[in-house]
């Protein structure tokens, strides 16, 4: 998961969002009012309900944000996160720690866990083949002539 979340404020711009994700180099923001988590505001949510919508650059971000919005605790297992993706469609799940936002979770994350487990997966194999020495097919297998 991504450390510490990018968090606005409800009553902040929305250009003043995007100058955040930006710099941040992110697509979305939790947004965060007193410590407590009320949604979360993507690139999207801008382009198409904000600037599609014929929202000003001013407009408070809380007028598109996403809420309420699924989250995870930090305690769970990895698995709970799968399913809740599978189950809800979101492309990303806020972290919480105890009611706080610790991070944000996202299904490219989930691909790179995929990913390196396939490798960890693949290592030995590709280990053992690759240590076959070339040369003629064992003893009753098949050959193909060019």
């Amino acid at each position: 998961m991504a450390t510490p979340p990018v968090c606005v404020a409800p009553h902040d711009p929305l250009v003043e969002a995007t100058r955040l994700m930006a710099q941040s180099g992110v697509g979305s923001l939790l947004v965060v009012e007193d410590g407590a988590l009320r949604g979360i505001v993507t690139d999207r949510d801008i382009a198409v309900r904000g600037m599609g919508g014929g929202l000003t650059p001013e407009t408070p971000v809380d007028a598109v944000i996403s809420a309420p919005v699924t989250v995870v605790d930090v305690n769970d297992d990895l698995q709970v996160a799968y399913q809740t993706f599978r189950r809800t469609g979101v492309r990303r799940l806020p972290v919480l720690n105890a009611g706080e936002a610790v991070g944000v979770l996202t299904i490219d994350d989930l691909f790179l866990d995929v990913l390196r487990r396939l490798a960890d997966l693949l290592g030995p194999i590709a280990w053992s083949v690759l240590r076959e020495p070339p040369g003629p097919p064992p003893q009753g297998g098949a050959s193909v002539e060019p």
